[in-house]
């Protein structure tokens, strides 16, 4: 999937504002329009230029895509960074209605969560439900485990007076509660757009993402370690302490484990009815060869064992 620069499709820079977008897109609209055109490639031109316009003329969108950054060149090799778009806030909620008809770019950005502001707005006249927000947040697993208050930055677009779009920072104190689980959303009540009227403010829905744990990594409720053994703790047998997100705990190592062996510790997983399992991935290492002894023993056991690894590959 290839990047595309909404901007250079648009003609504008980066720091342009709306009315610059709106009257760029009128200009390009005209020249490339399927009907009239008679410039190469006129109806691939127009449908880019739509989809740089539907998403630039988006403050929400904008800020969003901005987020990237600018170092990324069109055409190139793009996949969005592992969740790209954490701690921003945006109104409505669900699918867009635009990513059936755009790029696979588009959709790996704004196929889910992303509607035009307005979406949630419900009621009508002069009182009238303020707008639901949404937002990704990044929590660590062992809150999973144990549930946490934490304080949480989000940003959300708005536009200054020149008609620019810029990102404000909001913070919350938020309870994370025991055994949430990974795409869960946690409502906030009355965080969201104020009502107009007499009407009640939105709601803040924060959908929960764990960040990159250096030992395990999560399935739903089911959590995996990958354990590294000694071969003579493989091939004996041994009892060894083991990391979990809610402590260590003893795990006994049958003896003849060969690589790659799963044990599961029941309910050891993130909590919840039923709670999940910590399944313990086995993985032999070897200790170095570096000394004169380590080598010693490795041509001892070559000597002792006669070991063929390949003897039933037929060779």
């Amino acid at each position: 999937m290839d990047f595309k620069d909404y901007y250079k499709i648009m003609g504008v820079e980066r720091g342009a504002s709306q009315d610059d977008i709106k009257r760029a897109y009128r200009k390009l609209a005209r020249k490339y329009h399927p009907d009239v055109s008679k410039e190469a490639d006129a109806e691939a031109h127009f449908k880019d230029l739509g989809e740089a316009y539907a998403v630039l003329k988006d403050p929400e969108k904008r800020a969003a895509y901005d987020q990237l950054g600018a170092d990324w060149k069109a055409g190139q090799e793009f996949r969005p960074p592992p969740d790209w778009d954490a701690g921003f806030e945006f109104s409505g909620g669900g699918g867009d209605a635009d990513a059936a008809a755009f790029s696979d770019f588009f959709e790996s950005l704004f196929g889910r969560g992303f509607q035009p502001a307005g979406a949630g707005r419900r009621g009508a006249g002069m009182h009238a439900h303020g707008e639901d927000h949404h937002a990704k947040v990044l929590i660590d697993l062992e809150d999973a485990y144990r549930g946490a208050s934490r304080s949480i930055s989000l940003r959300a677009p708005e536009l200054d007076s020149t008609g620019h779009v810029r990102t404000r920072t909001r913070t919350l104190n938020v309870k994370i509660p025991k055994g949430v689980k990974q795409g869960q959303r946690i409502r906030l009540s009355g965080q969201g757009s104020p009502g107009m009227g007499k009407g009640r403010a939105g709601d803040l829905y924060l959908e929960i993402e764990f960040n990159p744990h250096r030992l395990f990594r999560v399935e739903g409720r089911d959590v995996y370690l990958e354990l590294p053994v000694a071969p003579w703790e493989a091939a004996l047998g041994a009892a060894v302490k083991v990391p979990t997100p809610d402590g260590p705990v003893d795990l006994k190592i049958p003896k003849g484990t060969t690589r790659g062996r799963k044990l599961r510790l029941q309910k050891r997983g993130i909590p919840g009815q039923p709670p999940g399992d910590l399944y313990v991935e086995l993985v032999i290492t070897l200790p170095p060869a570096e000394s004169d002894a380590a080598r010693e023993l490795y041509q001892k056991m070559q000597q002792d064992l006669a070991y063929d690894p390949r003897s039933k590959m037929g060779v």
